[in-house]
């Protein structure tokens, strides 16, 4: 009788849990994004397990995405690549995505090719079990407040890329936007490719709005498109190619991320 008095109160706690996450959306938004959080850090141990044997090595990163690949089926999300053709090069290339949320981890593991690292801030490294599991899987890490360092480690990049034949991904707005649009796009991974003489690959995925939104605390079951383009080469272009690069990549992406988040003239999410 003791037993079931002590259990009784944890028990109506259970369902009274249960019942929120059931009735209020905002609830089971944060549940959705604890658990994911906690995923990431968790299973970050793991990759670092199994790449202290490696040590750091690009290589590592195909532990990092074989832990994080069944997160789009625990959340329902239903993830379509399309033109995964364009990513078939056994050479090197940039590979740059939009960014929108922290959800991009997850659904970019759908396309990530074999010997690819991400450039990422240097902020994340100090992130616990998932900055070391990125250190260990040989992402590059920039400081976005010292310029001239982060130039030195994209010109190091460039020189090292058909060195050592790998492929590196890359953000161009940035930072994350959740504002239904593209950002404008910073130079660094332009600058690269031009300086590397290799091709950039645009992905562009979807808009999260149909299923997720930070602002409405919402994350439901759903669908993301993740288009990848036909590589732009740059052989034979220089610095002063850069700007119009930049642009021309933006603006394909911008077009494609438009059509494929079923956006028209005038909607919401258009850009101004």
């Amino acid at each position: 009788m003791e037993l079931l008095l002590l259990h009784y109160p944890f028990t109506c706690l259970f369902i009274a849990l249960l019942v929120l996450y059931q009735v209020k959306p905002a609830f089971r938004y944060f549940c959705k994004m604890t658990f994911y959080k906690l995923w990431l850090f968790s299973f970050s141990i793991l990759v670092i397990l199994l790449s202290i044997p490696r040590g750091r090595s690009l290589e590592n990163i195909k532990f990092m995405r074989m832990t994080f690949l069944p997160l789009k089926h625990i959340f329902g999300i239903e993830i379509v690549v399309k033109g995964k053709e364009n990513l078939r090069s056994k050479k090197p290339f940039v590979l740059v995505l939009n960014h929108q949320t922290s959800l991009d981890i997850m659904v970019m593991m759908d396309i990530l090719p074999s010997r690819c690292v991400p450039i990422a801030k240097k902020e994340i490294l100090y992130m616990g079990t998932f900055g070391l599991a990125c250190w260990l899987s040989g992402v590059i890490f920039i400081d976005r407040k010292r310029r001239e360092e982060s130039i030195t480690t994209l010109t190091q990049v460039a020189d090292s890329l058909h060195k050592e034949n790998f492929r590196v991904l890359i953000f161009p707005e940035g930072t994350r936007n959740h504002s239904g649009s593209l950002l404008p796009f910073k130079r660094g991974a332009f600058q690269l490719a031009v300086k590397a003489q290799v091709p950039v690959i645009p992905v562009v995925i979807s808009s999260y709005c149909d299923f997720y939104s930070q602002k409405e605390k919402r994350f439901t079951p759903g669908k993301s498109i993740i288009q990848v383009l036909p590589e732009v080469e740059t052989t034979g272009l220089g610095p002063d190619d850069v700007p119009k690069l930049t642009e021309q990549v933006r603006d394909s992406m911008l077009a494609t991320y438009q059509r494929i988040s079923g956006m028209t003239n005038g909607a919401p999410h258009q850009e101004s």
